[in-house]
């Protein structure tokens, strides 16, 4: 690492669960972001702030005005494409490292990256971001809010992919966007903050992470829970198949 460098990550560096080898460590990890919204604007800012050497960045939509309240990547950048934007505001607030845009949504393309951060509200992209990650042995961080809460996880790569936990999406009108119900503007600021803790804990091995947990935050209230998950051994894309 450069002098600047050592300078920018030095309370990284003086935590002993990271350390110089830790920081190396982020700094050689290439990580896929898919969704720059909500989720994904905070996570990709304390991505890139903490070091990690190549982000990409994957959104096919573009910046609205009622993204704004919540989206704090985009600043102001209205009728931009999200990835573009949010790949804008990366490289300024860490110009040490690379940052790949690309203005499309996921569609089932194989992943190559250490590790994948899934914001998108979209469940159909959810179950293909999981199929992908399963297929190429990469662990998920997935994260998904409403209104006043959140969940969060890591999946996969030997523990509960995402779709052992949800073998199946919930009925459209169960689970309301957040152009439906409203969200909490600081709600997906905590949970992308958790996304990206949990991508710093996973590529460093710092800690205890979310395998085989689900956490629960509920704002509203102050609350916070985390229950188990298992892998399932009938899971139709991470599990045994049968014999034939």
């Amino acid at each position: 690492m450069t002098p600047e460098e050592l300078q920018r990550y030095s309370r990284h560096i003086l935590l002993r669960e990271i350390g110089g080898t830790g920081q190396q460590r982020l700094k050689a990890a290439h990580v896929l972001v898919v969704g720059a919204g909500g989720l994904g604007a905070p996570a990709l800012m304390y991505l890139a702030a903490a070091g990690v050497g190549h982000i990409i960045v994957m959104d096919g939509d573009v910046v609205e005005e009622s993204n704004l309240q919540r989206q704090i990547v985009h600043l102001d950048a209205i009728g931009q494409n999200k990835a573009k934007s949010a790949a804008q505001t990366l490289r300024r607030l860490n110009p040490h490292v690379a940052i790949t845009a690309i203005p499309h949504h996921f569609a089932d393309q194989a992943i190559t990256q250490d590790l994948v951060l899934d914001g998108t509200d979209s469940f159909d992209t959810r179950y293909a971001v999981n199929r992908a990650c399963v297929a190429a042995d990469v662990p998920l961080i997935g994260a998904a809010l409403t209104q006043w809460e959140g969940q969060i996880g890591l999946f996969g790569n030997g523990s509960a992919c995402y779709a052992c936990v949800f073998p199946h999406p919930p009925a459209a009108h169960l689970i309301p966007t957040c152009a439906e119900a409203g969200v909490a503007g600081p709600l997906p600021g905590v949970l992308g903050a958790m996304m990206a803790t949990e991508a710093v804990k996973h590529l460093t091995g710092a800690g205890q992470t979310l395998r085989d947990r689900l956490l629960i935050h509920d704002a509203l209230y102050a609350e916070t829970r985390t229950i188990t998950t298992h892998r399932r051994a009938d899971c139709p894309v991470c599990g045994t198949p049968a014999p034939v």
